[in-house]
């Protein structure tokens, strides 16, 4: 991947390996759409517990190698010993892929207390650490403009923050939120605390009420009360919710990009024409 503090403003997308191999045709199709919005880089997620691993690299074997963009694959550490992330960035390599996204991970389900106990890697700074001592990747980290819903406050999880860059993160991708006064917050208190690589905004179109149950209370993110007030108002209206919901995105979006941020990373739910419309709209 280029160097992505050159970039002024990068639109990067995030997209997710089918549950099943036999939809790899149509996650194909999906990633061919959105290439077409020429996105500075596609970055793929991991299964828990990297059960999903092997699918993750063919998904990003495929943006890299055959859709000629740069593919940010994400890596996760809680259940793996020093050697497996070694054989994972042996699979990288020989798909091409030379970055990664680091992250901890939710820690598997059939893993026992003793196994947590004695893991390799407690945090993601270890894991930044091991990966930029041994390898040749470009790294990205993950951050949490309202604070890593385990930590118990913003301080903690910005010095945990700092960890990761003096480890030998690239650049820093946070995680989906909806108010963007959080960002600037945590923006100005990360400059503060000595971390100078670029912070990309995650920012996820909320288009039907459903998603508000899955994937927020997972995340940790607040939901503003201009965005209740859309869920409320247009949750019994598929296509109004999907309008509004991608308004607000845009929003979103135009007020980072006017006060001036690195990066706009859209959690793409594998959804192209959302997405088309979203960079339509922003570009």
């Amino acid at each position: 991947m280029q160097n992505t503090s050159h970039y002024h403003q990068t639109l990067s997308l995030e997209v997710f390996p089918p549950k099943e191999d036999v939809n790899f045709a149509s996650a194909y199709e999906t990633l061919d759409r959105l290439s077409a919005l020429n996105p500075a880089f596609i970055s793929v997620t991991y299964g828990a517990g990297g059960s999903r691993s092997k699918r993750t690299i063919d998904i990003a074997s495929y943006i890299q190698n055959t859709l000629h963009i740069p593919a940010l694959a994400h890596m996760t550490c809680v259940g793996s010993r020093k050697e497996d992330l070694l054989n994972v960035y042996d699979a990288l390599k020989a798909a091409n892929i030379s970055s990664v996204l680091a992250l901890r991970g939710d820690r598997p389900r059939d893993m026992s207390d003793e196994q947590y106990a004695s893991r390799d890697f407690d945090h993601a700074c270890d894991m930044i650490a091991f990966l930029r001592e041994h390898t040749d990747l470009q790294i990205a980290g993950a951050c949490y403009p309202e604070k890593h819903p385990e930590s118990f406050s913003l301080e903690a999880d910005l010095q945990y923050l700092r960890k990761k860059q003096d480890a030998g993160a690239d650049f820093f991708i946070t995680q989906m939120f909806f108010d963007n006064d959080y960002f600037y917050t945590f923006r100005d208190r990360a400059l503060q605390k000595g971390i100078t690589i670029p912070l990309h905004a995650g920012i996820m179109p909320i288009t039907t009420a459903k998603q508000i149950g899955t994937t927020i209370s997972l995340s940790g993110s607040s939901i503003p009360k201009a965005l209740a007030d859309i869920i409320a108002k247009y949750s019994d209206n598929a296509e109004d919710m999907r309008k509004a919901g991608i308004d607000y995105c845009v929003r979103q979006i135009l007020d980072l990009k006017q006060i001036g941020v690195d990066g706009i990373h859209i959690y793409s739910m594998n959804k192209p024409k959302t997405t088309a419309e979203i960079v339509a709209a922003i570009s």
